[in-house]
């Protein structure tokens, strides 16, 4: 008699993010009770309209909030089997969590290479592995080699964002929280940036969250998703059965039951009920 397969175990979670408020200027409540988790060595969306609040989760992670005038009031984040909530920006980063924020935030009067470097400034193994890491980034990203001595307020969008990622490389991290990768983005970059996150993850084993308006493109390389809509989750699961629920056909892929539709063309309150009911 054959003995039976042994169950498969769930992935360790290397973040998680345990039932979360965030309040700004003490009065403004933006999260209200997020929840997520993010597996070790997966690449996770975060997804929902302009102001849902993903940001703002990134942000709650990586301990950015304060700059602010925000704060986590409620929930705990757990990182790598510890709390962070409470760590400095510096130290979350030591530890291996970075953020590459919305915008690309590019130092314009350095050159390329210059700001790679930059991401090197938690480290202390030497300059022979930063160079190491600096030639590793420069095979990701065969477009910054180029361009490596070009000052990056010169170069276009997609070498920017580039430039961001490979910044946040030079870190080490075990982990990228990645906002709005594809903003302002032609789609053709959309995808050559998409690709070398996908890389970046089975080749380095980096974990992503990535938050992203463009919900069809997120969910055709992350495996799970999370949907955020006015600070609350409201629907989440694995990227194939988010990619084929009715809802967020009609409502983030621009596809109904009609056929194409326009998101902002449907009305509110019943967005709502579906997401309630």
């Amino acid at each position: 008699m054959s003995n039976p397969s042994p169950a498969i175990q769930p992935a360790e979670p290397i973040l998680e993010v345990n039932n979360i408020e965030v309040i700004y200027d003490h009065v403004i409540l933006v999260l209200k009770g997020v929840s997520l988790t993010v597996p070790r060595g997966g690449i996770t969306a975060l997804l929902g309209a302009n102001g849902a609040g993903k940001t703002t989760t990134l942000k709650a992670i990586s301990n950015l909030l304060h700059a602010e005038r925000g704060e986590v009031t409620k929930g705990n984040i757990v990182f790598d089997g510890n709390q962070v909530q409470n760590l400095s920006p510096n130290d979350l980063v030591r530890s291996g969590c970075i953020q590459v924020m919305e915008g690309r935030h590019c130092f314009g009067h350095l050159s390329v290479e210059d700001n790679l470097l930059t991401g090197a400034f938690t480290r202390s193994d030497g300059q022979s592995a930063i160079k190491q890491d600096l030639e590793m980034v420069y095979e990701y990203f065969p477009r910054l080699k180029v361009r490596r001595n070009s000052q990056a307020g010169y170069t276009s969008g997609g070498e920017q964002q580039m430039t961001a990622i490979g910044r946040a490389l030079m870190s080490r991290p075990k982990m990228i929280l990645l906002d709005e990768p594809s903003m302002g983005l032609a789609p053709q970059l959309v995808e050559e940036i998409f690709e070398i996150v996908r890389k970046l993850n089975e080749e380095q084993g980096v974990s992503f969250l990535l938050a992203e308006q463009n919900t069809n493109v997120a969910l055709r390389y992350a495996k799970y998703g999370y949907i955020l809509e006015s600070g609350r989750i409201v629907l989440d699961g694995e990227a194939s059965a988010l990619r084929e629920n009715e809802d967020v056909k009609e409502f983030y892929l621009g596809v109904g039951g009609e056929g194409r539709r326009s998101f902002r063309n449907v009305k509110h309150y019943k967005r709502r009920k579906r997401w309630l009911s």
